[in-house]
């Protein structure tokens, strides 16, 4: 494998712990908020920029947890520098092999109709678009999708990533004040567009998860 560089704003994580395990995923937020993680991941990746862990995000009814390590400035890492951090990862939080590190590109970021409020839930949406309908999937979630949900009360924050790794390639993401919020109206609203109903059909190994979210 060629040691080359992508461009980088955030680290994920993800791993499968066993679902229902509350206090297992609460005492391992408090490891992955803590300095000595930080520093551990940015010393393994080789960093020169700032990186800190800004969201746990954990599936109680399938065990899925999601760790987001965003760095201060936009960076090139490595393949190598990356399996660095796997491995600081998987010896700090003590997840064994199954623990996955992936490179992710910031696309699309914007603060929802209810910013500054107490996220409770983080919705994702991870997919592959068919051959031929990147453009336009992309175009339409950046000038549509996004900016139409981020503008639904209840929506706390918008982004999209690009995974450079373990994939699906587009990774949607949202900070809730309520699961609750992806049944509303005005979401379903945005849901239900015209041009929803010509891209969506082309999403390809489409993963839709539903986190509780633990804070520092």
């Amino acid at each position: 494998m060629k040691d080359t560089p992508i461009t980088t704003d955030s680290i994920l994580l993800q791993w499968t712990m066993e679902a229902s395990a509350q206090a297992a995923a609460a005492a391992l937020a408090r490891i992955a908020y803590s300095d000595a993680f930080s520093t551990a991941i940015h010393r393994a990746a080789g960093l020169t920029t700032g990186l800190a862990v800004s969201r746990f995000a954990w599936s109680p009814t399938t065990g899925r947890t999601y760790v987001y390590a965003d760095l201060s400035h936009r960076t090139d890492i490595t393949p190598g520098s990356l399996a660095s951090v796997r491995t600081a990862a998987q010896s700090l939080l003590s997840t064994g092999p199954g623990l996955t590190a992936s490179r992710l590109e910031l696309v699309f970021d914007r603060h929802g109709a209810s910013h500054g409020q107490t996220r409770i839930a983080h919705y994702t949406v991870e997919m592959d678009p068919a051959d031929g309908w990147m453009p336009e999937i992309f175009r339409w979630y950046d000038e549509e999708h996004m900016p139409g949900l981020a503008a639904v009360d209840g929506n706390i924050l918008s982004r999209r990533y690009l995974n450079h790794d373990g994939g699906p390639l587009s990774l949607a993401c949202y900070d809730l004040v309520t699961p609750e919020v992806l049944g509303c109206p005005a979401w379903l609203k945005v849901r239900g567009s015209a041009w929803s109903d010509i891209t969506r059909p082309h999403f390809t190994n489409t993963l839709r998860t539903m986190f509780s979210t633990i804070d520092k």
